[in-house]
């Protein structure tokens, strides 16, 4: 079992789907079951399947929980390139939330990296 809140992708992670909710606030009203609903989802799901990850047996069961977080990461950025070509985001809005996404990414793909090794 890994001690998943001293980890620092999930301490990231979690800053960024704060980040999120604050900015997907600003959405219109009709978005609010539709893409912002999806957006939240998508970004609460990182953090989540790092703890979920990180609470289960095994390193491969971990490895496969983090690549599941960063499936969403993807699809998470995926979600914001749309919103900006609605004009919900600007495009220092999306460059800044990316950079964080980004950052999270490398930080997973490292981590799964490591523990692969080990297995």
């Amino acid at each position: 079992m890994h001690k998943y809140k001293e980890l620092k992708l999930w301490q990231k992670s979690i800053d960024l789907v704060t980040s999120v909710y604050l900015l997907t606030r600003s959405f219109p009203q009709e978005e609010k079951f539709g893409l912002v609903s999806q957006i939240n989802r998508s970004a609460v799901s990182i953090p989540s399947n790092i703890a979920e990850g990180a609470g289960r047996n095994s390193d491969k069961e971990f490895i496969q929980f983090l690549s599941i977080a960063q499936a969403s990461s993807y699809e998470l950025e995926t979600q914001l390139i749309i919103s900006k070509n609605l004009n919900y985001l600007t495009i220092e809005e999306l460059n800044h939330l990316s950079e964080q996404i980004e950052e999270v990414q490398k930080m997973n793909y490292s981590i799964q990296l490591k523990f692969k090794q080990k297995v």
